[in-house]
């Protein structure tokens, strides 16, 4: 059964545009990420988006701007089928550059700690699992070496 996903590219406008990433902390091996995480049953895409990036983040404040792609691609460990709708949503201008956040609730994620933090783009190394394949989608100077393989 295909599991359905959303994922964030949060930007914020300062003198150049930066992406919210975040690190597992005590998990090094993870990567480099943006929010994700799967749709509820009942739950709108965009609803899932903002939720994700609340739990993960603990932002309350980004805004969607706008669906950018559907991605078939398998778990890269299980193999199993996914279905990812990647988004561009804003963050404030104000947002702080960098913040832990221990994630609460009953998910997979509860009680990790993520070490959050806006990069400037265009990214200098590559996310994990190929995770800003898309950005050219959003600007195309931000194009990253695994978007052009694409």
């Amino acid at each position: 059964m295909t599991r359905f996903r959303v994922a964030a590219y949060v930007i914020r406008q300062r003198s150049v545009s930066e992406l919210l990433v975040f690190d597992h902390v005590g998990l090094p091996q993870a990567g480099t990420q943006v929010p994700a995480g799967g749709v509820r049953p009942g739950e709108e895409p965009e609803q899932a988006v903002l939720r994700e990036v609340a739990e993960e983040t603990g932002l309350l404040t980004t805004a969607v701007i706008r669906p950018i792609l559907v991605e078939n691609k398998p778990h890269p460990d299980t193999r199993r089928p996914r279905r990812t709708t990647y988004f561009h949503l804003q963050a404030p201008a104000a947002t702080a550059d960098a913040w832990h956040h221990t994630v609460g609730g009953g998910g997979d994620d509860a009680g990790l700690t993520f070490a959050c933090r806006f990069l400037p783009l265009p990214l200098e190394r590559p996310l994990a699992d190929d995770q800003d394949a898309w950005l050219g989608h959003v600007d195309p100077r931000w194009r990253t070496s695994s978007g052009d393989r694409r």
